[in-house]
């Protein structure tokens, strides 16, 4: 289906009427007219103006946000990568669908409902039709946002090999459509771009080309996916428009820097995607070891919360 089309029928969906359908051009040469510059400001964008650089960790379930919450940070991310973990048992290759990332979102919003929750919207679920409803079931569970991604399906961590992307113009569709889809609603709208892992040449120019596209069409936020250095961040902090999100994934390609650091560079949202799922299965890994060891962890109390401070 091309960009015009998948937006024709995202406009029969929604009750507001896509750019495209109404105007029959791309959302980059209409974006300005049909959506004024200043939209209804969301939650997310008062946190962002208070605190410049919002550090978000990532949650994979209601126990991990209650904890998020409860230390004090701001907003949280419910991360596809850890939900395909924990749900599957499997690497983040595409097997969780919008529907089991809209349950999982009703469940952590509920448990830490005074700080915004992003999901992981993946590529939407489809073209432009189903992104508009994957935005409405994620509006419905609580979630104070989302990632929208133009890889082609099945998509993969952003930190992997193997990655491909779709056109650009076809997911400035897909982002116009989840525009149309939020309306009104308190929903931040952040669209990923993982093209800069295609090409050592001509990826990052590409990955922001794409970037200033997809804000021209509705997003709230843009996102380079795996920038290789510093120079690569400051590069993306120069030439992007409006919000920034970088990605901090212990282990992946980016290098890591602190919130205040990352401001410095031009960055708003600070993602910590897999801290605590990686920290949880550290500890289960080794106690575990311990308890099959030994058959007990009777001097080993150090490595978990009490009985009564869990409670």
């Amino acid at each position: 289906m091309s960009m015009l089309m998948a937006a024709k029928s995202a406009s029969l969906y929604s009750s507001n009427t896509s750019i495209s359908a109404r105007t029959g051009r791309n959302p980059r040469a209409v974006r300005s007219a049909a959506y004024p510059t200043v939209r209804m400001q969301s939650r997310v964008h008062r946190l962002i103006e208070e605190q410049g650089a919002v550090l978000v960790p990532g949650v994979y379930d209601a126990l991990s946000a209650a904890i998020v919450q409860q230390t004090g940070f701001s907003a949280a991310l419910i991360s596809g990568y850890a939900l395909s973990a924990v749900t599957l048992g499997k690497p983040d290759f595409g097997l969780i669908t919008p529907p089991e990332m809209a349950a999982t979102a009703r469940a952590v919003c509920a448990a830490a409902p005074k700080i915004p929750i992003f999901a992981d919207g993946d590529t939407g679920g489809g073209n432009a039709l189903n992104v508009q409803r994957t935005i409405k079931d994620l509006i419905a569970a609580g979630a104070a946002g989302c990632f929208l991604e133009d890889q082609a399906w099945p998509k993969r961590c952003g930190h992997m090999r193997g990655k491909e992307v779709i056109p650009a113009e076809e997911h400035a569709a897909k982002i116009a459509s989840a525009r149309d889809a939020i309306g009104d609603s308190d929903f931040f709208l952040i669209a990923r771009t993982d093209a800069r892992a295609l090409s050592a040449k001509t990826g990052l120019s590409d990955a922001i080309d794409r970037a200033n596209l997809y804000m021209q069409a509705g997003a709230d936020a843009s996102f380079v996916e795996a920038p290789r250095d510093d120079d690569e961040l400051k590069e993306i902090g120069k030439r992007t428009k409006g919000y920034r999100v970088c990605n901090m994934l212990e282990g992946g390609r980016t290098p890591l820097h602190t919130p205040d650091e990352l401001k410095e560079m031009g960055f708003h949202l600070i993602a910590h995607p897999l801290t605590s799922l990686y920290a949880s299965t550290r500890a289960l890994v080794d106690v575990l070891k311990i308890l099959k060891e030994k058959g007990t962890t009777k001097d080993h109390l150090e490595k978990m919360i009490t009985f009564e401070e869990f409670n």
